[in-house]
């Protein structure tokens, strides 16, 4: 069976690589029970760096929108040329609050 591709970068989630289940709808706005999608623990990681919970539940609910983010899409561009198992500190640091 192959191994499951993230979302965010598209690269396989070997099973030996840090991974989480990132609420679509963040649970502290009411996604407790909603969808998730399994990404690489880095992928989620920068997700939360660059987006508050407000913003995650109002404007980037879904994969598209998340993808959509121009911080996400350079994330995601630049991490999508490192290994699967490729781990670093999230670049950029965490969002402005």
């Amino acid at each position: 069976m192959p191994d499951p591709v993230c979302p965010l970068c598209l690269r396989p989630i070997p099973p030996d690589v840090p991974q989480s289940l990132h609420h679509l709808v963040p649970k502290l706005k009411g996604g407790a029970k909603g969808p998730t999608v399994l990404l690489h623990h880095q992928c989620h990681k920068e997700i939360h760096a660059v987006l508050t919970e407000a913003e995650l539940a109002r404007e980037f609910n879904t994969l598209e929108a998340l993808r959509a983010h121009p911080r996400l899409r350079r994330f995601a561009d630049w991490i999508a040329k490192r290994p699967p198992g490729f781990l670093s500190r999230t670049p950029g640091g965490t969002r402005k609050r």
